[in-house]
C-alpha cells in the first residue's frame, strides 16, 4: 500500500481540472492513500471525494508562507506521509513546489513534476510566426504526472454529484468577472446580456462573483426581472451545489468555468486575449460553445496577465451581447 502525495496549491480553477484525473485514480487504487496538498478555499471542492483521499488545506498567505511556513507543513504532514512507499506528484510545477520536490527526492522518495510545456506556449501567444494549433490540455498533462509513477489515470469521472434535480425553470448562471483585464469581457455589454435574457420567457438569471464583486451586481439584480444576486453569499462547496442546479452558465476562461464542468453543467464561455489551444477548456465541455473571434493578434497571453498591445482590447470588444445570446438560445 502507497502513500502518495499530489501538490498543487493553487489557483482553484486548475485545482478543479485536477478533481476528475485524482478522484479517477483514487477510485481505481482503493489500497493506495492519497493526500491532496492545495490552497485554501480551494479544498472545500472535493465534494463526495473517495475515501482514501486526504485534502489538506495549504495557507500560503498565511501560516504557510514562506521558507518558515513550508518547514511548518512538512511538520504538520509528517504523521501522515511517514511511509516506506511514498510518492510524489507535482502538479503545480513552481518554485515552492519544486522546494517539497528537492526535499523528498534527497530523502530517496519518487518524485513526478508536469510538464507545463512552456515553450509550446510561448509559441502560441509570441506576437509574430505563431504556432496556432491545439495543446495537450491540463488534464492531459495531469494524468502524464500519475502515470510517471506507476498509476493508470484513465479517466471515469462525471460529476461530483449522481444527478441533476428536477426544475420548473431554465436556471442560468452569469459569472462575469475573472481576475485579469485580458480575460474579462467589458461589464457594459454583459449587462447588455443580462438585459436580454432577463426578457426570455421561462429564465432565472443567478449573477455569480466574490464578496468584493457583488457591489457591481447589485443593480442588475434591481434593474431586471427574473435576475437573482447569489454573489459572496456563499461558501464554494455551496457554490457548487447551487451550479448543480443550473442549466447553463456563462462565464469568463475563469475559475467559475471549471466549477461548472465539476458538477456536468454546461458553460458558454468567453474568451479574449487567452484561447482554449493552450489547454484550460473546461472539463468534458462542448468546444462549440466557446464564443471567440479571430484576430491575427490572438491568443497574445496564456493566462491573460499580458496588457493589450493595441491597447482596445478588441478581442474583447468585439464580442457581441448578441453573438453570446444567441450562443445561449443554442445551446439551450
Amino acid at each position: 500500500m502507497a502513500t502518495t502525495l499530489v501538490i498543487r496549491f493553487s489557483s482553484p480553477g486548475d485545482v478543479a481540472i485536477a478533481v476528475p484525473v485524482l478522484y479517477s485514480v483514487a477510485d481505481k487504487y482503493p489500497d493506495d492513500q492519497f493526500i491532496m496538498l492545495t490552497g485554501s478555499p480551494g479544498h472545500m471542492m472535493f465534494v463526495n471525494k473517495p475515501s482514501n483521499l486526504t485534502v489538506f488545506p495549504v495557507y500560503t498567505n498565511d501560516k504557510h508562507k514562506g521558507i518558515k511556513g513550508l518547514l511548518r507543513l512538512l511538520r504538520e504532514l509528517s504523521p501522515l506521509i511517514r511511509k516506506k512507499q511514498l510518492k510524489v506528484v507535482d502538479l503545480h510545477g513552481v518554485i515552492r513546489s519544486y522546494l517539497f520536490d528537492c526535499y523528498f527526492r534527497l530523502r530517496g522518495y519518487p518524485v513526478a513534476v508536469i510538464d507545463k510545456g512552456r515553450k509550446e506556449k510561448r509559441r502560441l501567444v509570441r506576437r509574430e510566426k505563431k504556432i496556432l494549433q491545439p495543446m495537450k490540455t491540463s488534464i492531459e498533462r495531469y494524468r502524464e504526472v500519475f502515470e510517471k509513477s506507476g498509476y493508470d489515470s484513465s479517466l471515469h469521472f462525471t460529476g461530483l454529484f449522481s444527478e441533476k434535480p428536477a426544475k420548473d425553470r431554465i436556471r442560468i448562471g452569469i459569472a462575469p468577472f475573472t481576475k485579469h483585464k485580458g480575460k474579462m469581457y467589458p461589464l457594459e455589454l454583459m449587462e447588455k446580456v443580462v438585459s436580454q435574457l432577463s426578457k426570455l420567457p421561462g429564465l432565472q438569471i443567478t449573477l455569480w462573483g466574490s464578496k468584493e464583486e457583488r457591489e457591481k451586481l447589485v443593480l442588475w439584480a434591481e434593474k431586471y426581472k427574473n435576475t437573482t444576486l447569489v454573489a459572496g453569499q456563499m461558501s464554494l462547496r455551496e457554490e457548487l451545489f447551487l451550479m448543480n442546479r443550473l442549466d447553463l452558465m456563462v462565464s469568463m476562461d475563469s475559475a467559475n468555468m471549471h466549477f461548472a464542468s465539476l458538477v456536468e453543467t454546461p458553460v458558454i464561455s468567453i474568451w479574449g486575449a487567452t484561447h482554449p489551444y493552450a489547454g484550460f477548456y473546461g472539463f468534458n465541455q462542448d468546444p462549440t460553445n466557446a464564443v471567440q473571434i479571430d484576430l491575427p493578434c490572438r491568443p497574445c497571453s496564456i493566462f491573460g496577465k499580458k496588457p493589450c498591445f493595441r491597447g482596445d482590447y478588441a478581442c474583447l470588444n468585439q464580442i457581441t451581447p448578441e453573438m453570446i445570446v444567441e450562443k445561449i438560445k443554442a445551446a439551450l
